[in-house]
C-alpha cells in the first residue's frame, strides 16, 4: 500500500487503457478492501487482456462464465459483466469524445483538483464532480459506477489530488 501510495495514487493518468484499468478496479472493490485488489492486479490485467476496451468489449457469455471461475479475480459476476459493459461504454465514449481520457477530464476542467485537507479524516467520500461524473456514466450504460466509486477512480487517475497538504505528493510541495 506505501508503495501503491507514493508511486501511482492520485498521479494524472491520460492513457485510456490506464483510466479503464482504475475504473475497473476502483468497481471490483466496491465492498472489499485496496489491498485485496491490489493483490489480485495482476490477475486482472490477465483477465481483462491488459485492459485494452476494444478486446474487452467482445467478451462473450463464456467469457464472463470463465471470468466468473477465475480464481485471480473477483468472482462476483456482476462485477465482471460490469466491466465488460465498461469497455462497450468507453468505446462509445471514445467514438463520440474522441478518448476516454477528453471524457473524464471534463468533469474537472482538464486540471486535478487539489485539496487542501490536513487529516485524512476531513477526505470526503463524494464531490459535486464524482456525483456529475457518476450520473452521466450510468446514463451511457456504465456499471459499478456509484459517486464513491467514481470518486475513488477520479482519486487513483489524478483527476483530484487527495494526498493531505503535509505529504510530499501534494500538488503544492
Amino acid at each position: 500500500m506505501i508503495e501503491y501510495h507514493d508511486t501511482e495514487w492520485g498521479v494524472p493518468h491520460h492513457d485510456d487503457t490506464a483510466l479503464f484499468e482504475l475504473l475497473t478496479l476502483e468497481g471490483a472493490q466496491a465492498g472489499l478492501s485496496w489491498t485485496t485488489i491490489l493483490r489480485k492486479r495482476d490477475g486482472y490485467r490477465h483477465a481483462f487482456a491488459g485492459f485494452h476496451p476494444a478486446v474487452v468489449a467482445a467478451y462473450t457469455e463464456r467469457d464472463v462464465d470463465r471470468l466468473v471461475a477465475d480464481p485471480a479475480i473477483v468472482r462476483h459476476r456482476g462485477k465482471i459483466e460490469s466491466a465488460v459493459a465498461n469497455a462497450r461504454a468507453v468505446l462509445a465514449v471514445q467514438e463520440q469524445f474522441g478518448s476516454f481520457d477528453r471524457y473524464v477530464w471534463e468533469f474537472v476542467g482538464g486540471e486535478p483538483v487539489v485539496s487542501t485537507h490536513r487529516t485524512l479524516a476531513e477526505l470526503p467520500s463524494t464531490s459535486p464532480e464524482s456525483r456529475a461524473m457518476s450520473k452521466d456514466m450510468k446514463r451511457r450504460g456504465f456499471g459499478f459506477v456509484g459517486p464513491t466509486t467514481v470518486y475513488a477512480f477520479m482519486q487513483a487517475a489524478g483527476l483530484v489530488d487527495d494526498h493531505v497538504v503535509s505529504c510530499f505528493r501534494h500538488a503544492t510541495r
